[in-house]
């Protein structure tokens, strides 16, 4: 990988500068990237590597970072699979936010303890990054760091920037880096939004990647070792067998187990990159309801959201006038106007375009609408942009075709570590 493709990102203008390391040394088990129509269940990385007996991993010292995802087929936790089999040395375990075993609402974690399951010591990821991350890995006496967690596609959600800082960590502590691939459970069809600009960094967004980044874990793990990392790291990853770029979560065969408390299934993560941006108002994202992310609303707000937003004929959803309760977070107990979306055409259907156009609309049809004071919908979306273009009554061709240079330049660089077709 030559250095015209940090160009490509240092030039989409707002993506930022784009540290200019060399590319990070990287292998995978090779395999068919998908087989023809018919193909049957997808396996992942994991499978793969039990079925060749760890060898990837043999006389290390292994531990793993994962949560309730790193599962099998059976539904049996990777974990407690690797802790019984003598062909493996797994010696710690690492929890990211929501924790190991997922007990954590957001922002919240389970810290260090000793797993009663299996006796292994678990240590806590969660807001560590660099020489403390680093240190974390060194203390376990781990050789090898294995990362296994189910993604969801969107920038914000936090895993991603689990991987990337240990990945960071696992350089500075001379670690070698494994990812066992799972699919993109909303397709890796195409990138979509906004790219994030660098001085807008957060956990939620470390590098200037897309909104709906449109990857697998093991593709951005190639990506940030190659575009991103300012060490090299010895990272290898284990791909799938037979998932195809256009497979929703249900056509892998897979048992789908939520990733953090509010994702409860992949109807969710089809919606979440484009609903979440509601963190950032005073609006509820649906948190404390059964359906987190699909219902949006606040008190005071009527019919007149939901007709405004079918008025943009957004393809592939239908917004419902919608009224809920939620049971925690904004509006805990009250009852709330809003929207209840449902997608009828997942293909058509633009989680980003489609928040986006909520965003617009709420401001537009109700009075009371409010970011928050912090400004996180700028740390959500990557930049100013969104907001202000917003509030100066921008429409919704106006707030999309804004981010289209710096998302050409993105697109052109992530297609040089796809793995799948």
């Amino acid at each position: 990988m030559g250095l015209s493709r940090r160009s490509l990102l240092a030039a989409g203008g707002a993506l930022g500068a784009v540290a200019a390391s060399a590319p990070a040394a990287s292998a995978a088990l090779t395999a068919p990237a998908a087989s023809a129509p018919g193909h049957g269940r997808v396996r992942t990385g994991f499978e793969r590597l039990a079925a060749d007996g760890y060898a990837l991993l043999a006389g290390e010292r292994v531990g793993i970072v994962t949560n309730p995802t790193g599962i099998t087929p059976d539904a049996r936790h990777v974990v407690d699979v690797m802790a019984a089999d003598e062909r493996v040395d797994l010696v710690a375990v690492f929890g990211p936010e929501h924790g190991f075993r997922g007990t954590a609402q957001a922002g919240g974690s389970e810290g260090r303890y000793d797993d009663p399951a299996t006796g292994l010591p678990v240590y806590d990821t969660y807001l560590k990054s660099g020489q403390p991350l680093a240190d974390v890995f060194t203390a376990s006496g781990v050789d090898t760091v294995v990362f296994d967690i189910q993604d969801v596609g969107a920038r914000f959600y936090t895993y991603i920037w689990t991987l990337y800082d240990c990945m960071a960590a696992a350089a500075l502590a001379g670690k070698r880096f494994v990812v066992l691939d799972r699919p993109n459970p909303v397709t890796g069809r195409a990138a979509l939004g906004p790219v994030l600009d660098r001085a807008f960094a957060t956990f939620v967004g470390r590098e200037p990647i897309a909104q709906a980044h449109g990857m697998t874990v093991a593709e951005l793990a190639l990506l940030f070792a190659g575009e991103f990392l300012t060490a090299p790291v010895a990272l290898e990853t284990v791909r799938m067998t037979g998932w195809r770029r256009a497979e929703f979560f249900d056509a892998t065969g897979l048992p789908w187990v939520p990733p953090s408390p509010n994702m409860p299934t992949p109807d969710t993560a089809l919606v979440y990159a484009g609903t979440c941006l509601f963190e950032g108002t005073n609006l509820s994202e649906g948190r404390g309801t059964t359906r987190p992310f699909e219902l949006l609303g606040a008190e005071g707000v009527d019919r007149r959201w939901a007709e405004a937003a079918n008025a943009l004929a957004l393809p592939g959803v239908h917004l419902r006038e919608a009224y809920f309760a939620p049971t925690f977070s904004k509006f805990q107990g009250k009852t709330v106007g809003g929207v209840q979306l449902h997608v009828h055409d997942r293909r058509s259907f633009d989680p980003v375009r489609t928040g986006i156009g909520l965003l617009i609309t709420a401001r537009n049809s109700w009075p009371g609408f409010a970011w928050r004071p912090d400004h996180w919908i700028d740390k959500l979306t990557g930049s100013t942009r969104v907001r202000t273009l917003v509030d100066a009554g921008a429409d919704l061709d106006e707030v999309v075709g804004a981010w289209s240079t710096d998302l050409a330049a993105f697109r052109s660089v992530r297609e040089e570590y796809l793995l799948y077709r």
